[in-house]
């Protein structure tokens, strides 16, 4: 498993070169996890739709093709793209959804934070908050996009938005949960949880 610290990089690069990635892979393409932050942007996934973009805030949005509605990405926000070979590691869609949420709740954790799922709501939540939001793009076999943790930074573009679909939806932070770590903290933490939950063996 590579990891790669891209540092803060804008969207649109980042989300060809994740795309140039998995279709040039071949079956012995390492996986690699790509660690970023992305200054203000708005994405869209293939299904949303436009009305969820409550007002214009000057924000641009990004039409992408992973699942999901509309979310937020801005500095002091953890993203870790997963450039994975299902396929390879025998894992269906779901079971890595489940992982990745799993990677997320262990890191609250042991930070002390209680953090669940939601049936058909993907991400992870404490009380009625949203702490990190997922989506991904599956081609022959092998997914990209990823995760992003809200660690520091400001939540206010959150308002402009219903945060993936979901009208009046609130959103937090690890910051404002008590959580002590910086953003490249937050990142290597991350990092390390998903990385124990893709290198179990698949159930």
């Amino acid at each position: 498993m590579i990891v790669r610290q891209l540092g803060r990089a804008d969207y649109e690069p980042t989300f060809a070169a994740m795309k140039d990635f998995t279709a040039t892979r071949t079956a012995e393409t390492p996986d690699e996890l790509w660690v970023v932050e992305h200054p203000p942007v708005f994405t869209l996934g293939q299904a949303g739709k436009p009305e969820h973009l409550l007002h214009e805030t000057g924000i641009p949005l990004v039409k992408i093709d992973r699942g999901g509605q509309i979310t937020y990405h801005g500095p002091g926000q953890v993203v870790v793209y997963l450039l994975i070979d299902l396929s390879r590691r025998k894992l269906k869609v779901r079971e890595l959804v489940n992982r990745i949420e799993q990677a997320v709740i262990d890191c609250l954790s042991e930070h002390g934070v209680t953090a669940e799922r939601r049936n058909g709501a993907p991400g992870v939540y404490t009380g009625d908050a949203k702490v990190a939001a997922l989506g991904l793009r599956v081609r022959n076999g092998c997914c990209y996009h990823g995760v992003s943790l809200n660690v520091d930074m400001d939540l206010s573009p959150f308002a402009a938005i219903n945060p993936c679909g979901y009208a009046g939806m609130a959103v937090t932070q690890t910051k404002d949960l008590g959580i002590a770590l910086t953003p490249p903290q937050a990142a290597e933490a991350l990092t390390r949880h998903l990385i124990a939950q893709l290198e179990k063996e698949a159930a």
